[in-house]
C-alpha cells in the first residue's frame, strides 16, 4: 500500500499512523493510496514555517510574487493528462469540464500576476501635508494595503482545481503577500498532492521562502479546527457546507484574537421570470433553466434552486417545455458518496412535503448517480414552508407559481442572503425591473439579466459572494481580483520621511501606479 504524505514547505511528512483513502467516485472502490492524517505537531510545524516565510515574503516586490504565480500556472499545465485522469477517478467529473477548469485555474493565477505587476491594487491614498492650514496644520498621511499574515485555506468538493489547492483563495492570498497552509479535501487527496507538488516546484524555481505553501491531509474535523484556532493564522477561506462553515466561524470568533474566515456556505439563487418574458420566450428560458439546474449534476454553488413566475396560461406552456427539456437529460455521477447521500435525503424530505413533481428522472441503478427533480408549488405555499428555502445540493429546483408580481417581491424579501438573483424580462416588463433590482442588490452579491447564474467569470468586476448565509461576509468576493482584499488591511504612514516609505507611497511614484492624491486619481509625482 502506497502512503501519501503531508507537504510542509519543501519536505514531506507522515508522522501519524492514522491514514485514510479516497475512493473511485464511479465504482466506489477504495483507491490504493493511503494518506497520512496530519498530526497536531505537523499542523504547528506548517504554521510556524509559514509565519517565518511571511516575514520575508511580505516584502517581496509585486514582480517577484507575480513570477511565482505565473510559474505555478506553468507547473500545473506541465502535469498534463495525468492530472486530469486523477481528478476523473476521484470526482467522476468529465474530461471536457476538467480541461476547462484547469484553464480557469491557471488563468486566475495569471490574472493575479498581472494585477501585481501593475501595482495599483495597493489602493494608495495620500493626503499631502498642509503645514500652514488654519486653525490646525495637517500632517502628511499616506495609506496602502498590507498583507495580514499566514492564511488557512480549505478545498471545495465541487471544484477540485478552481476552488482547491491552487484555486482562487490560494491565488488571492499569495498575491496579497500571505503564505498559505492548505487543508486538502478528503474526497480528492491525490489531486491535491499533485497540485501542491506543482506549487512547491514553482516556489523553488522562483526563490520563494520555505513555508510559503504547505498541504495538510486529513478526513477529521480536528485538522481544520486546529488550523483556524492557531494564533499565527490570521485569516481563512472556506467553500462548503453551512455546518462546516459555521463551525470554523465559531472557532475563529472564539479565539483570543478573532480572525476573519471567509466562508461560502448556502444559496438557492432565485430566478425571476416576468410575464412578458415568459410569453415571448417560454421554450428558450425553460431549456436554459434546465441546463443551469443540471450543470455539473447540480453541484454548482450558483445552481438555481428556485424559479419564480406569475401563474398564467403561459406558465403551463413553460412547464411543458421544462418537462420536454428534462426528458432529454439524465442523471449523473455525483462527486462523492457523502454528497449523493445528502442529495437523496434532501429530495426525500421534499417528497414528504406537499410539493408537486413537474418531472423526475428515472431512478438510476448505479451508486452515486443522482436522479434530477423539478418541483412546483404556489407562492402562498412556498411562503408557508420555510424549509423549502433550504439548499438541496444537486440537480433539484422548485418552480414557484405566484399570484402576482407583488407576491414575487414578497417571496424574495422573505429569503435569506444569496449569491445571485436572476431576472428575465422584456420591454413590457420594465415597470417591475427597478423594484426587482433594488431587492436584488439587498438580497444577493450578483444580479443577472436575461441569462443564468452558473458560469462565473474570473475577472476584475466579478462578485462571487453575498449576504449571510450565502457567505459569512458580504463585503468580499471569492472570485476575481477584488478577492485580494480579504487578506489585507490598511495602514497609514503619518509624517514618515520619503526615504523610509514603501515605493508605492513615495513622492516620485517610482512604480508609476494610480494613486488617490488629495482627492484625485493620478500617476503624477508629488512636489
Amino acid at each position: 500500500m502506497i502512503t501519501g504524505k503531508n507537504i510542509i514547505g519543501s519536505r514531506k511528512s507522515g508522522k501519524s499512523n492514522q491514514t485514510f483513502s479516497s475512493v473511485n467516485a464511479v465504482s466506489s472502490e477504495t483507491l490504493e493510496t493511503n494518506y497520512s492524517i496530519a498530526t497536531d505537531e505537523e499542523i504547528d510545524e506548517a504554521i510556524e514555517l509559514a509565519h517565518t516565510a511571511f516575514n520575508l515574503y511580505r516584502n517581496f516586490s509585486g514582480y517577484h510574487k507575480a513570477a511565482f504565480l505565473d510559474r505555478i500556472a506553468v507547473e500545473i499545465e506541465a502535469l498534463g493528462e495525468s492530472l486530469i485522469q486523477q481528478i476523473m477517478i476521484e470526482t467522476a467529473l468529465p474530461e471536457a469540464r476538467l480541461t476547462g477548469e484547469r484553464a480557469r485555474t491557471t488563468g486566475q493565477l495569471k490574472l493575479f500576476a498581472s494585477l501585481l505587476r501593475e501595482g495599483s491594487w495597493k489602493a494608495v491614498r495620500i493626503d499631502t501635508a498642509m503645514p500652514n492650514r488654519e486653525p490646525l496644520p495637517r500632517a502628511s498621511l499616506r495609506q496602502l494595503q498590507i498583507p495580514l499574515g499566514p492564511v488557512a485555506v480549505f478545498a471545495a468538493s465541487n471544484f477540485p482545481l478552481a476552488f482547491s489547492v491552487a484555486g482562487g483563495d490560494t491565488a488571492s492570498a499569495l498575491a496579497a503577500g500571505c503564505p498559505v497552509v492548505f487543508k486538502a479535501h478528503s474526497s480528492h487527496p491525490g489531486v491535491s498532492e499533485m497540485v501542491a507538488g506543482a506549487i512547491i516546484k514553482a516556489a523553488s524555481a522562483t526563490g520563494m521562502p520555505d513555508g510559503i505553501f504547505s498541504l495538510l491531509q486529513g478526513n477529521e474535523h480536528r485538522v481544520g479546527q486546529n488550523l483556524v484556532a492557531h494564533p499565527k493564522i490570521k485569516a481563512g477561506g472556506f467553500t462548503g457546507s453551512f455546518h462546516g462553515g459555521m463551525a470554523l466561524l465559531k472557532t475563529a470568533q472564539n479565539r483570543v484574537e478573532p480572525i476573519p474566515v471567509y466562508t461560502e456556505m448556502s444559496s438557492i439563487n432565485p430566478v425571476v421570470v416576468l410575464p412578458e418574458a415568459l410569453r415571448i420566450n417560454p421554450k428558450e428560458i425553460a431549456e436554459g433553466y434546465v441546463s443551469s439546474v443540471l450543470l455539473g449534476v447540480g453541484q454548482f454553488c450558483t445552481n438555481p434552486g428556485i424559479l419564480l413566475t406569475s401563474e398564467s396560461p403561459d406558465t403551463e406552456i413553460f412547464l411543458q417545455h421544462v418537462k420536454e427539456a428534462m426528458a432529454k437529460q439524465s442523471g449523473g455521477n455525483m462527486l462523492s458518496q457523502h454528497i449523493y447521500s445528502s442529495y437523496k435525503n434532501g429530495v426525500q424530505k421534499l417528497k414528504n412535503s406537499s410539493l408537486s413533481i413537474v418531472h423526475e428522472g428515472s431512478s438510476p441503478t448505479q451508486e452515486n448517480v443522482a436522479a434530477p427533480v423539478i418541483w412546483e408549488c404556489s407562492g402562498a405555499d412556498f411562503l408557508n414552508q420555510p424549509g423549502w428555502q433550504e439548499e438541496v445540493f444537486g440537480p433539484s429546483s422548485i418552480i414557484v407559481k405566484t399570484s402576482s408580481v407583488e407576491e414575487i417581491y414578497t417571496i424574495l424579501q422573505s429569503l435569506q442572503g444569496q449569491l445571485t438573483l436572476t431576472i428575465h424580462a422584456e420591454e413590457k416588463d420594465h415597470e417591475q425591473v427597478n423594484q426587482l433590482i433594488t431587492i436584488g442588490t439587498k438580497l444577493a452579491g450578483r444580479v443577472v439579466w436575461n441569462a443564468f447564474p452558473t458560469g462565473v467569470e474570473v475577472s476584475h468586476a466579478m462578485v462571487h459572494g453575498g449576504p449571510f448565509p450565502a457567505t459569512s461576509d458580504s463585503r468580499s468576493t471569492s472570485v476575481g481580483t477584488a478577492a485580494i482584499f480579504r487578506f489585507t488591511r490598511p495602514v497609514c504612514y503619518q509624517n514618515i520621511p520619503d526615504a523610509f516609505l514603501p515605493e508605492e507611497l513615495q513622492n516620485d511614484n517610482p512604480l508609476t501606479i494610480w494613486r488617490w492624491v488629495d482627492g484625485d486619481w493620478t500617476k503624477n509625482l508629488i512636489n
